[in-house]
């Protein structure tokens, strides 16, 4: 166990000196269920409403956060919900009544707070999935989703993880947002693959 620092508070358990593959994936999946003991019933259910009422649904985060909420959204469209990625070219105006998901595990990361910042003033929906609920992306949305892990910022209250920085929230974010998926392919399609593919991409 390292001691922390006064500017890096969370603790992180040592790596073993000859770590293996096998022995690698039992931590991830040991931290990773102890993330999910964690979470609320209900998180994928007050996700899962905000997504189904809204008409139009806009993505932000950055990073390795930003390929993982991307994957998400691929996912969304291909069960005939209409998103967009917040930066592309072909990204159109938010409007009230739009939802805009953000993905920030510190809930500090400058575009996805500023563009929050001005959903929340157009009057759209504004969601946060972030592990620090107290953050300034974390108090500024109207609905905040906690997924506990570590973040860059390394906290103090972070779980105990072996793995660096931010590792921890990204991989149970992408299995939260997988979970959510999985949830609305059965009630949308009713688990049918032939929907989905339809409206795969064929000019890749």
């Amino acid at each position: 166990m390292c001691l922390p620092t006064a500017a890096r508070e969370a603790f992180f358990m040592e790596s073993p000196e000859n770590a293996t593959l096998t022995g690698a994936l039992d931590q991830m999946l040991k931290e990773l269920q102890e993330v999910f003991r964690r979470l609320p019933p209900h998180l994928a259910e007050t996700l899962i409403h905000e997504l189904e009422l809204a008409p139009r649904i806009f993505g932000c985060a950055t990073g390795r956060s930003g390929f993982i909420l991307r994957g998400f959204l691929m996912r969304l469209m291909h069960l005939g919900l209409t998103v967009y990625v917040v930066g592309e070219t072909i990204t159109p105006r938010l409007a009230p009544g739009d939802l805009l998901l953000v993905l920030s595990g510190s809930g500090e990361t400058p575009q996805p707070r500023e563009v929050l910042r001005r959903a929340n003033a157009v009057g759209a929906r504004t969601v946060a999935l972030t592990a620090s609920p107290e953050s300034s992306i974390g108090r500024e949305a109207q609905v905040t989703l906690r997924i506990p892990g570590t973040t860059k910022l390394t906290q103090a209250g972070e779980p105990a993880s072996a793995q660096c920085p931010g590792s921890l929230f990204e991989q149970a974010a992408f299995l939260f947002l997988e979970s959510v998926v999985l949830i609305l392919y059965q009630q949308r399609l009713g688990l049918s693959p032939g929907a989905v593919l339809s409206r795969h991409a064929d000019v890749e």
